[in-house]
């Protein structure tokens, strides 16, 4: 595992000879030994045709590229960190939360239609996270950013959990997601419990929700 959890602000990466690993610009608190922080021109992996897609989809963030052999220390903004650990399955994260991940993790984009239909645009406008979100795939790390402290919510089979989307970091695994509404008389006319939309995960795997319901 490339990362340590220094406290709840900031991370240790392992950097080691040939192994490659991204992180926002401008994260990098305080390094030791060699080590060399470049622009990453492309904005991740994937080349040129990866950066045009994340273009695209409005999921492009200013990455650099960390090598060579030593340690460094991570964090942004004060925001509070959670280090995520992949077993070859998938992370669904907005591009925007991604602090650092290891170089060996395929990076990609979803359009949020594929999971929950027309349902799952409608979460992109509602979230304000868009109609597109970045995937990170493999075995490795990825530390994300979020308000707040971050609880990691398991998805069982049959046991859908239900988050508030404002609250929402990110989720991996075998997992659907859509909108529910819960709209009744009272929303209508302005009485309601400010909760008529939550957003619904079910099948296997792991969610993770933010101590407030700012966005970064």
């Amino acid at each position: 595992m490339p990362f340590r959890e220094i406290n709840s602000k900031m991370v240790e990466a392992q950097v080691v000879p040939g192994q490659k690993m991204y992180s926002q610009r401008g994260a990098m608190l305080a390094y030791r030994g060699e080590v060399s922080f470049t622009p990453s021109i492309t904005g991740g992996q994937g080349g040129v045709m990866g950066m045009i897609g994340r273009r695209v989809a409005n999921e492009q963030t200013p990455l650099m590229e960390v090598e060579g052999s030593g340690t460094v220390m991570f964090g942004h903004g004060g925001h509070h960190i959670q280090v995520i650990n992949l077993q070859g399955d998938t992370l669904y994260v907005e591009a925007d939360r991604l602090l650092a991940f290891d170089g060996t993790l395929q990076q990609g984009t979803m359009f949020m239609g594929s999971q929950g239909g027309v349902m799952g645009m409608v979460r992109g406008q509602v979230t304000g996270q868009g109609l597109f979100t970045t995937t990170l795939k493999g075995h490795g790390a990825v530390a994300v950013m979020a308000h707040g402290g971050v609880i990691e919510l398991p998805i069982t089979p049959n046991r859908p959990v239900h988050v508030d989307p404002q609250a929402y970091v990110a989720h991996h695994g075998d997992v659907r997601n859509k909108l529910s509404t819960a709209l009744g008389w009272r929303d209508m006319v302005g009485r309601g419990s400010g909760e008529a939309f939550q957003l619904e995960l079910s099948g296997q795997g792991a969610v993770y929700v933010q101590a407030s319901e700012e966005k970064l």
